[in-house]
C-alpha cells in the first residue's frame, strides 16, 4: 500500500484538507500584504518644487507652472511672478517639495524627501530586498527539507515580520537597507513551503480547481486590502505596523498542520508518517485498520528505507543527485529553463504601464481582481486537460497576446487610457495562469525527498533572471516593439519547454529519485493530446451506445 492509498483511506478531500486551504487563503492575505508593502511604503506622488509664491495655489496651478520645464518634479524656481508671467530657474537644488498626495496617504519617500538625486535610496533598499528574497528562498527551501516545511515556514514569517516591523524605525539608508533584506528573505519561502505541503496532502482534483481558487481568491483579498489599508490609516509606518503583526500567527499553524509524511518517509522516519496519518483520519473522521497501516508501513521499508542503506555517503539524499542520471538530470534542466523563462515575463508585463494616468492603489486593485479568475480556470482547465496542457496553452496564448498587448502600449501616450488598462488587464490575466500553471506543474515534478531544495533553487533562478526585465523594457527606447517581441519568443520558448516534460495529472508523483528517474518514462511530447482524446471518447461512447440501442419495453 503506497502513500497515495493510505492517504485516500485516511481522507484526501476532507475536513483535514478543507482546514489546511483554509490556512493557505490566510497565508496567501498576510502574504500579499507583506510582499505589496515593499511598493506601498515607496509609492511617490506628483511633486514640485517648494515656492513661498505657490502655498496657496491649487495642484492645477502648480503643475501648470512646472509644465514648461523639461523635469519638472526637481526644478527649483527662483522667481515667480504670476501676474507678468515671469518665471525664472534657480540654480540651486531642491530640499523642499510640494506633494500631491494620492488619496492622502504619506509614504517613506515623500516623508524622507527620497525624491530627484536620493531617488536611488528607495531603489537600493528594494533592491536588498530582492537579495533577501534569493537568500531565504535558499536557506529556507533547505531547510524545508532538512528540519521540516512546518518549522521552516514559520521562521520565514518570523523574518518577515522583523524585516517589515524594524523598518518603521529606519530613518537612514544604511538601516533600511538592511531591514529590507531581513524581511526580504520571507519573500518567497513563505509562501511556497506552505504551497508544496499542501500538494503532498490533498487529492489531484483538490490541488487542481480548489488550491489554485483558494490562491488566486485570498492573493487577491491581501494585495486590495494592502493598498486601501494604506490609504485608510494614511502613513507608511502605521501601514507596515498593521501589516506585520499577522505574520506572527502564522506560529499557530506549528499546533494545526500536520508535518509532510511523505517527507517524513524519505527521512526514514516511517512511525512519523504514520503518526501524522493517524491525526489525519482522527480530523477526517475516517476508521483506518492497523493492518493498512502495517501494509503502508512494509511498503515503505521494502521501497525507501532500502535506498537509503544503499546511499552509504548520506543520511538523506542531496539535491545534486539529480543531476548524476540522464533523465532527472534532463528535468532538472527542463524546469530551471521554465522558472528562468516565466518569472522575467511575469515581472517585465507587471513593469511595463508606464503612461498610465490612474492611481497606483487603484491599479493595483484592478490587477488584483484578475487573480480569482484566472486561479478558479487554471484549476478548472487543469482538472480538465491536464498539467501539461495548461502550460503549454496558456504560455503559448500569452506570448502571442503579450506580444500585441506591448506593441500597443509602446506606441506611446496618445494611445487611450482605457484601451491601455483594459490590454494591461488582461495581459495579467494570461500570464497568471501561465506561471501558476507552469509552477504547479513544475512541482509536483520534483521527488518529494529535494521537493524544497529543488522548488527552492528553481525559483531562485527565476529570480536571478527577473533582473533582465528592466533591460528588456529599456531596449523599447532603441525599437519600441522590441519588448513585446521578446515577451513572444520567451513565451513560445516555455511552451515547447513544457512540452517535453510528462504530464503528471491523475499519477502518483515521484517519492525518490529512483522513482523520478522512471517517471513518465516512454511518454511523447504529444500523448497528453491522444490522451485527451481518449478521455473526451470514453465520455461520449456510452451516450452514443444509449442512442443505438433500441429501447426494452417496460415490464410490469
Amino acid at each position: 500500500m503506497d502513500f497515495e492509498e493510505i492517504l485516500a483511506k485516511c481522507g484526501n478531500s476532507s475536513r483535514y484538507q478543507f482546514l489546511i486551504l483554509a490556512l493557505y487563503g490566510y497565508l496567501m492575505v498576510v502574504i500579499s500584504m507583506h510582499y505589496f508593502s515593499q511598493n506601498v511604503i515607496s509609492f511617490v506622488p506628483d511633486h514640485w518644487c517648494y515656492h513661498e509664491e505657490l502655498v496657496n495655489r491649487s495642484f492645477a496651478e502648480i503643475e501648470a507652472i512646472y509644465s514648461q520645464f523639461k523635469n519638472p518634479s526637481c526644478t527649483r524656481l527662483d522667481v515667480i511672478d504670476l501676474a507678468s508671467g515671469n518665471v525664472t530657474v534657480s540654480d540651486k537644488r531642491c530640499d523642499r517639495w510640494i506633494y500631491h498626495y494620492d488619496f492622502g496617504y504619506k509614504s517613506m519617500n515623500t516623508e524622507l524627501n527620497w525624491v530627484c538625486d536620493e531617488a536611488y535610496k528607495a531603489r537600493v533598499g528594494q533592491s536588498l530586498f530582492f537579495v533577501g528574497s534569493v537568500c531565504g528562498t535558499l536557506v529556507f527551501g533547505l531547510l524545508g527539507d532538512r528540519i521540516g516545511r512546518i518549522k521552516a515556514l514559520i521562521l520565514a514569517n518570523w523574518c518577515g515580520f522583523l524585516g517589515d516591523f524594524s523598518t518603521i524605525f529606519t530613518q537612514n539608508l544604511t538601516s533600511f537597507s538592511i531591514c529590507r533584506f531581513v524581511s526580504g528573505l520571507a519573500a518567497d519561502a513563505n509562501s511556497y513551503l506552505m504551497y508544496i505541503l499542501i500538494l503532498e496532502y490533498v487529492s489531484p482534483s483538490l490541488r487542481n480547481v480548489g488550491l489554485n481558487t483558494v490562491l488566486g481568491l485570498f492573493y487577491c483579498l491581501g494585495l486590495i486590502g494592502a493598498s486601501w489599508l494604506a490609504v485608510w490609516v494614511g502613513h507608511w509606518r502605521i501601514f507596515l505596523a498593521c501589516s506585520s503583526l499577522p505574520l506572527l500567527l502564522v506560529t499557530l499553524f506549528y499546533f494545526l498542520v500536520q508535518e509532510s509524511a511523505q517527507w517524513l518517509v524519505t527521512r526514514n522516519d516511517i512511525d512519523g508518517a504514520i503518526m501524522r496519518l493517524q491525526r489525519v483520519a482522527v480530523i477526517n473522521r475516517r476508521q483506518v485498520s492497523d493492518d493498512d497501516f502495517k501494509a503502508f508501513r512494509s511498503y515503505c521499508e521494502q521501497h525507501y528505507r532500502q535506498d537509503v542503506k544503499e546511499d552509504e555517503s548520506s543520511k538523506q539524499t542531496k539535491l545534486l543527485d539529480m543531476l548524476k542520471t540522464i533523465r532527472m538530470r534532463s528535468t532538472a534542466i527542463k524546469l530551471l529553463l521554465i522558472f528562468i523563462i516565466i518569472t522575467p515575463c511575469y515581472n517585465t508585463i507587471a513593469r511595463n504601464v508606464e503612461g498610465l494616468v490612474i492611481s497606483p492603489f487603484i491599479m493595483f486593485s484592478l490587477n488584483a481582481l484578475m487573480l480569482p479568475p484566472s486561479g478558479y480556470l487554471q484549476g478548472l482547465l487543469q482538472d480538465r486537460i491536464g498539467r501539461k496542457a495548461t502550460a503549454v496553452s496558456w504560455m503559448t496564448f500569452t506570448g502571442l497576446f503579450a506580444a500585441a498587448a506591448g506593441y500597443v502600449i509602446s506606441l506611446g501616450k496618445d494611445q487611450n487610457v482605457i484601451l491601455l488598462v483594459g490590454l494591461t488587464l488582461a495581459a495579467r490575466f494570461g500570464v497568471s495562469i501561465a506561471d501558476g500553471a507552469s509552477s504547479q506543474f513544475s512541482t509536483e515534478l520534483i521527488p518529494t525527498c529535494v521537493r524544497g531544495r529543488g522548488v527552492a533553487v528553481a525559483h531562485v533562478a527565476g529570480f536571478a533572471a527577473s533582473f533582465l526585465s528592466p533591460y528588456i523594457i529599456h531596449l523599447g527606447t532603441y525599437f519600441k516593439p522590441a519588448p513585446s517581441i521578446i515577451l513572444g519568443l520567451l513565451f513560445l520558448t516555455g511552451a515547447y519547454v513544457c512540452l517535453l516534460l510528462p504530464e503528471t495529472r491523475n499519477r502518483k508523483l515521484p517519492m525518490s529519485l529512483a522513482e523520478g528517474e522512471e517517471f513518465g518514462k516512454g511518454e511523447e511530447i504529444f500523448d497528453f493530446l491522444h490522451n485527451l482524446r481518449k478521455k473526451r471518447a470514453a465520455k461520449t461512447k456510452p451516450l452514443e451506445e444509449d442512442t443505438l440501442m433500441p429501447k426494452q419495453p417496460t415490464q410490469n
